[in-house]
């Protein structure tokens, strides 16, 4: 990664975003160039140059790579990018890269709902998984003898916050390799490479994408031979993105900057009026002065992401709060520009209530939806 003006770590956000990966400029030559579609590449003679087949690299993928490299580690000529078809893809590549036999890996036990499946692979693998939640930094106390720390802050979709500093520390101190989750936080939210982390991993679908139309995953990293074997797993179980994807995600970063943080404001103000109403329970967003991961976050964080929960009473009543928005559609995921809602508990692998709520907050005008959740809670009590 080249130390130039837009990556080197002293740039504003915005400006590294709109030139995160960019080539050097060549003229009549697009400044972003389109997505290049092949599975092989003219290779005459020995194996020589980055590009000879498709699953291996991908021209399209080294602009993205570069661009979130520069966002998670600017200035980090150490740090290497990989893309990945899915943020699960990336999340298997690194725990099961650098897991053996007989190893010991440390999951948080209120993570997202697909890590138990990983937990189950693993253990099937001959894997010893342990598990605590991430408030506290309870995973301190299972850490002993660990290969693999799994961080997740802020968690989904509970949304507590861990000392990454404090973790990574204990950790390296142990031997133990740290990972953390970014998809939360987006790297314009926390870099966890510069609070002493190994990897930094996460789920582009979510808002670096941002529109809801793509599905990607990233690592980076900056121990060489690490990364080697998340590269070598890559290739093994051909957990590649598509160039078009790959070109959407790249073109979408653009706007992280500006998206971000109308979403993250926007969402601080949401989580204000929805303090206020007597039957929201158990409110969180790491943002808010009050919330108990706030003192934690405000180390650690720059923005504090677009993501607020709460619990209303009952599993009916949040049902019927969810069919009376009109602004928010009721679907998975976040991060997007459209603002989104579920009860997470009808996928039966979040540790909630029946009544608690996931919302992102998209783009809408901040007081056009904090009426339109205010008008919902409202109809929903009748």
């Amino acid at each position: 990664m080249s130390d130039t003006p837009e990556n080197d770590g002293r740039s504003g956000d915005g400006t590294r975003a709109v030139r995160a990966g960019l080539p050097e400029p060549v003229k009549n030559e697009p400044t972003l160039p389109g997505p290049v579609f092949a599975a092989h590449f003219h290779l005459p003679g020995e194996v020589t140059g980055p590009y000879s087949y498709g699953r291996d690299d991908n021209p399209t993928w080294t602009l993205l790579e570069r661009a979130i490299g520069e966002l998670e580690a600017p200035g980090q000529d150490g740090a290497e990018t990989l893309v990945f078809a899915s943020g699960m893809a990336a999340i298997s590549s690194v725990i099961f890269s650098q897991l053996r036999a007989g190893d010991a890996v440390v999951l948080p036990s209120d993570g997202y709902q697909a890590l138990p499946l990983v937990r189950a692979q693993l253990e099937t693998y001959g894997i010893e998984v342990r598990s605590a939640p991430t408030a506290g930094d309870a995973q301190l106390d299972v850490l002993d003898g660990a290969k693999l720390l799994w961080i997740e802050t802020p968690s989904n979709p509970g949304l507590d916050v861990c000392d990454i500093r404090r973790l990574v520390g204990a950790a390296h101190a142990r031997g133990a390799l740290v990972a953390v989750d970014n998809t939360l936080a987006t790297p314009l939210g926390q870099r966890p490479l510069e609070l002493g982390a190994d990897f930094s991993v996460a789920s582009g679908t979510k808002q670096l994408a941002g529109h809801g139309d793509v599905l990607l995953g990233y690592v980076v990293g900056r121990d060489g031979e690490a990364m080697a074997a998340v590269r070598r797993w890559r290739k093994i179980v051909g957990a590649i993105p598509g160039p078009m994807e790959a070109w959407l995600v790249h073109r979408s970063i653009a706007t992280l900057q500006l998206r971000v943080d109308r979403q993250d404001t926007t969402a601080l103000t949401v989580a204000r009026a929805l303090r206020d109403r007597p039957e929201v329970a158990g409110l969180r967003y790491p943002g808010l002065p009050d919330d108990p991961a706030h003192e934690i976050a405000a180390r650690q964080m720059r923005r504090y992401g677009s993501v607020v929960s709460f619990t209303l009473p009952t599993r009916a009543r949040a049902e019927r709060f969810l069919a009376s928005l009109r602004l928010v559609e009721d679907a998975t995921s976040f991060g997007g520009v459209r603002s989104t809602a579920e009860r997470r508990g009808r996928w039966g692998g979040d540790a909630v209530p029946e009544g608690f709520v996931r919302l992102s907050v998209g783009a809408e005008d901040p007081e056009d939806l904090v009426a339109d959740l205010l008008r919902a809670l409202d109809e929903s009590a009748r």
